[in-house]
């Protein structure tokens, strides 16, 4: 059976199967976003559990357990993420059949955060005796989004694991992760590929232009296929014209009309546009926005290095708390006017 894996992780998977024998209880793989780490976490919890593996480690995909996991339906496998996560797979699904019925009934929003109660469940999961004596895998992502009750209710799991239990936790950012988690977890970097092999993948799946998605995802190949299939490729386009012209009266106009995008996305976009100036006035090189090399030339000659440090201090800042804004509006007219003031 022909494994899920990107080439770009094969020394990775290498490294694990040289651990067997002395498997530890917990993993945290992590790396950027969009280099395929979910993809390796669950395809190392099917081999974990697979009754014949082959002689790289992979699953067989044939035995019984391997066709319960293909089903999230084994009983020996937890997958704990946000809500929000579970309801956007959910959505993809239904949007391939037919639509489901309105309810009148305004629901509560999904959480984007891993909760205390799913990690609580973990502890029931934990107690029961595993099928055939096997292990029992939970895979945990991203780990960046338990809250401080939730994290802490996992660090009583990490500490006292049961016994062939493998605990694999995925992040995008293990600096917000909680040191006295990392300490628990056997860390397996997950590197970035190489430009040139990033750049066949994409080619490979009929990406148009695929170095400059791939440029704006700051060189994550899953990040930019789905970015090049997304409906926000617009949305950016008209984002970056819109910072290149900065304005109050732009500002105040994008913000109305983008105040129902994701702000965390937003802000990233912002982010790397002003890591792009920095970069040309400091080396005459632009990473994620290449197309718009005259544009961020003109602006990096108009603006002193001090100030731009300082807008991008702001922006880091406004990052961690994209997720909550009060205001989407505000908060984008906020974020907007610092940086139309800062070429006027």
């Amino acid at each position: 059976m022909t494994n899920p894996l990107f080439s770009w992780q094969a020394s990775a998977w290498d490294y694990l199967q040289s651990l067997q024998g002395r498997m530890p209880h917990a993993f945290l793989l992590h790396g950027p976003e969009g280099i395929g780490k979910t993809v390796f976490a669950e395809h190392m919890a099917k081999s974990l559990l697979c009754e014949q593996p082959d002689a790289a480690g992979h699953a067989c995909g044939a035995c019984g357990s391997c066709g319960w996991f293909s089903q999230y339906s084994h009983p020996d496998y937890r997958r704990v993420r946000p809500e929000l996560l579970d309801e956007e797979e959910a959505s993809s699904a239904d949007a391939e059949s037919e639509p489901a019925a309105k309810s009148g009934k305004a629901s509560k929003a999904p959480s984007k955060e891993i909760v205390i109660n799913q990690i609580r469940a973990l502890a029931d999961f934990m107690n029961l005796s595993t099928h055939r004596q096997g292990r029992r895998v939970i895979v945990l992502y991203p780990a960046e989004a338990l809250n401080i009750p939730a994290a802490n209710a996992l660090l009583k799991s990490l500490e006292e694991p049961g016994a062939d239990t493998v605990f694999i936790l995925v992040s995008n950012s293990i600096d917000k992760l909680l040191p006295t988690i990392l300490s628990r977890c056997h860390k397996l970097p997950m590197g970035m590929p190489e430009r040139s092999v990033a750049l066949a993948w994409l080619k490979q799946r009929g990406v148009s232009d695929a170095d400059v998605w791939l440029a704006q995802q700051g060189g994550a190949p899953l990040a930019a296929l789905a970015l090049a299939e997304s409906d926000t490729r617009s949305e950016l386009d008209d984002f970056l014209r819109q910072l290149a012209r900065p304005s109050v009266d732009t500002s105040l106009k994008l913000a109305d009309k983008m105040q129902k995008m994701e702000m965390s996305v937003t802000v990233a976009w912002m982010q790397r546009w002003l890591y792009d100036i920095f970069s040309y006035k400091q080396s005459g090189r632009i990473r994620y926005y290449p197309r718009y090399e005259k544009e961020v030339r003109a602006l990096a000659s108009v603006v002193s290095n001090e100030a731009l440090l300082t807008l991008i201090k702001s922006s880091n800042e406004r990052q961690a708390i994209a997720t909550h804004p009060l205001s989407p509006k505000l908060f984008l007219e906020d974020m907007l006017l610092e940086y139309s003031a800062l070429f006027a």
